[in-house]
């Protein structure tokens, strides 16, 4: 294999001993299709089997390597059927407890027979125990040698396994020996940040001497993993801003009207646009009055007025003749959305339109006609608009409301709404959730951003409280109270199952509680399993002045807007994210009355429970939230690991290596600028298939 730039990177894993087309199928399945992939699947920690430990110096909790014999075997019939197995070594005896085995299995532990072990120690009901223990049968002179190396331990799926993938890695491992692996970053670059040898860092990582420092390869910091860490955030950096710079070479209608709606819709609202809100419009319209498509972010806290920054976009772009998408992840969201544009629109002669998964039949076929011949100017909806049905005459501009709960790809799917006239829409996308610059640069490279950075005057801070639930009739007599001053209230019932069933059951049985507990009160209650016609029904009425206490699942996390509303009670608090529980509070102190929030907690709490409640009573601002939030749970917490958008690393941390940002930053820069050739395979190496990244 002389061209090294043929090799381990397309060298396919079936050249492998033991792969078939059986398993290649399978290791494909899995992101693993060349001797390359194999290489880059990397440990996810380590375990000691380079010496013997004895028996009576283990502890629970400890993870080690024991050469013991057989005393005794046994099957036990209990909830489970399991085979017993009692060994020793002279200085200590052990249990080892196994719930799947074989005839064979059960003879091969014959009294006496001896055996290596390796396994995790457990406090057993007798004595310690490990189960399911890896083991070994040692002849009776045998003296086996132990590992040589750290042991890794690789992430499997189903029919890839630990052992497969061992034996693949010192496969590839040897073929690194031999063969070249392209080195896709240039010196200059790796001289200046300080990396180290590619194949040396690989070779380390998979295979770790004794002596290694387990501390740093258990918190990812040793130099060997940093260097591998750097180039997988390059590649995600890099897969962002090549479609940012792709999307600059795509053509986009210049939204350049005179702006007349704009300044009859500017003229009509009851308030005044705060500094923040005028200067992110101005930013806005500059962006789309340009012949590529916008792509912008735009960020701010709870409150502070990001519907009318995209009202304001969306008349510009219905004035210069286009239409306009807006999605929302929820549909109780959606619907706030929809009343606001429609209440702003209807004086400008803009028609609103809305489209969810529940409109059907006749109504849904209207609407796409509508759509498709341009009627509607503004259509409000969910995930329904990436349908393949919905198809409009003139797509301008795209608002996307919660970003995090989207992905990329879904993004841009509806962006393609617009291609087939040669154009592609501008896109805004919006989130209530201040995002960390250290995320902000990792996960939206392919946007430019703004914030909002001040909140509309009048506004009060939100005081509050944390109280545990036993103190549950004081808070009842606080809503009271409230109510009594002309106040209204939320109850906000949070999950304490995994079970919408009985989440709605218990925001049911509090409504019940409060109804009885406050007399003269008007109390009503709200839940994902209402009709949707029954929950805006109630919500309107809540938001009208004719509910008092709105009982609530985390439905109104977003997009409600009662200024009356200065209480909110917020059950089981120390289950939700702090990002979560700002939403929720963020539904007061929307009016210029004094607002509180208590968070009542389920004792006993834990320390990072603790740490949480006590940010929100500290600080009410997002931005210092989300980092601290960022800080306690990281990413994957605060912007759900499920998400289709969400970055998985193998071997990076946004939180840990987010000092290595700024010079990934500069690093794919120069890549871009002076190694275009380079960018395609480093994205292909970390990134595989990933449709996250797909063509723009």
């Amino acid at each position: 294999m002389s061209d090294t730039r043929a090799t381990l990177d397309s060298l396919p894993v079936s050249a492998l001993r033991g792969v078939g087309p059986k398993s290649a199928l399978r290791l494909s399945a899995f992101g693993i299709e060349t001797v390359q992939d194999v290489l880059f699947h990397l440990p996810r920690r380590y375990e000691d089997r380079t010496h013997v430990r004895e028996v009576g110096g283990l502890r629970p909790g400890d993870h080690a390597v024991i050469d013991v014999q057989v005393d005794l075997a046994e099957i036990r019939f209990g909830r489970r059927r399991s085979l017993l197995v009692r060994v020793s070594d002279g200085t200590g005896a052990l249990l080892l407890r196994f719930f799947h085995f074989s005839k064979a299995q059960q003879q091969g532990f014959a009294r006496g027979a001896r055996l290596r072990i390796y396994g995790e120690v457990r406090r057993g009901p007798a004595m310690l125990e490990m189960v399911h223990p890896e083991y070994q049968h040692l002849e009776a002179a045998d003296s086996v040698p132990t590992e040589d190396r750290l042991t890794a331990v690789y992430p499997t799926t189903e029919g890839v396994h630990q052992l497969t993938l061992r034996k693949l890695s010192d496969q590839a491992l040897q073929l690194l020996e031999r063969e070249s692996l392209p080195e896709w970053l240039p010196e200059a670059l790796r001289r200046e940040h300080h990396l180290t040898d590619l194949h040396a860092a690989l070779r380390y990582v998979h295979r770790p001497p004794p002596d290694a420092d387990q501390a740093a390869l258990e918190a990812g910091t040793h130099p060997a993993q940093q260097r591998l860490a750097f180039e997988e955030m390059l590649a995600h950096q890099l897969s962002l801003k090549r479609i940012r710079e792709r999307a600059r070479h795509l053509r986009a209608e210049q939204l350049d009207s005179e702006g007349e709606l704009l300044r009859r819709f500017k003229a009509a609202l009851p308030f005044q646009l705060t500094d923040a809100q005028q200067r992110v419009i101005h930013i806005i319209l500059r962006d789309l009055s340009m012949p590529h498509p916008m792509m912008r972010l735009v960020q701010g806290d709870v409150g502070s007025g990001k519907t009318v920054v995209a009202a304001a976009a969306a008349i510009q772009a219905v004035e210069s003749g286009c239409q306009v998408a807006v999605m929302a992840p929820t549909e109780l969201l959606a619907e706030q959305h929809f009343g606001n544009f429609e209440h702003w629109c209807q004086d400008l002669g803009i028609r609103v339109g809305w489209l969810s998964g529940k409109v059907k039949g006749k109504t849904r076929a209207r609407l796409l006609d509508e759509l498709a011949q341009g009627d509607i100017q503004v259509v409000i909806g969910t995930h329904a608009l990436f349908q393949a049905d919905v198809a409009f005459a003139r797509l301008g501009l795209v608002i996307i409301d919660e970003q995090h709960r989207f992905g990329v790809h879904q993004r841009l799917s509806l962006r393609d709404k617009g291609r087939d006239r040669g154009v592609v829409p501008h896109q805004l996308i919006m989130t209530a959730t201040p995002i960390p610059r250290t995320l902000a640069m990792a996960l939206y490279a392919d946007l430019d951003s703004s914030v909002i950075d001040e909140l509309p005057p009048g506004r009060t801070p939100v005081q509050t409280v944390v109280l545990p639930d036993n103190r549950r009739e004081e808070v009842v007599q606080r809503v009271r109270q409230a109510c009594r001053n002309g106040r209204q209230a939320y109850w906000v019932c949070t999950l304490i199952e995994e079970s919408e069933s009985l989440q709605c059951e218990a925001a049911e049985d509090t409504a019940a509680m409060l109804a009885e507990a406050l007399p003269g009160l008007r109390v009503a209650m709200v839940h994902g399993r209402l009709k949707e016609q029954e929950k805006a029904q109630r919500m309107a009425a809540f938001k009208q002045g004719d509910i008092d206490v709105l009982v609530a699942t985390t439905v109104i996390e977003v997009g409600v807007d009662v200024p009356n509303a200065s209480l909110m009670i917020i059950e089981n608090a120390e289950r939700l994210g702090l990002s979560q529980l700002h939403q929720l509070r963020g539904r007061v102190g929307r009016g210029t009355a004094v607002s509180n929030c208590v968070l009542m907690y389920r004792s006993p709490l834990s320390a990072m429970a603790r740490k949480r409640l006590a940010v929100l009573r500290e600080t009410g601002d997002g931005f210092e939230i989300a980092r601290r939030d960022l800080e306690l749970r990281g990413p994957g917490e605060i912007l759900g690991t499920r998400q289709t958008g969400m970055v998985q690393f193998r071997i990076a941390d946004l939180l840990r290596d987010q000092d290595l940002l700024d010079k990934i930053d500069q690093a794919s820069g120069y890549l871009l600028e002076h190694c275009q050739d380079n960018v395609k395979p480093i994205i292909r190496r970390w990134l595989g298939r990933s449709a996250r990244f797909g063509e723009v």
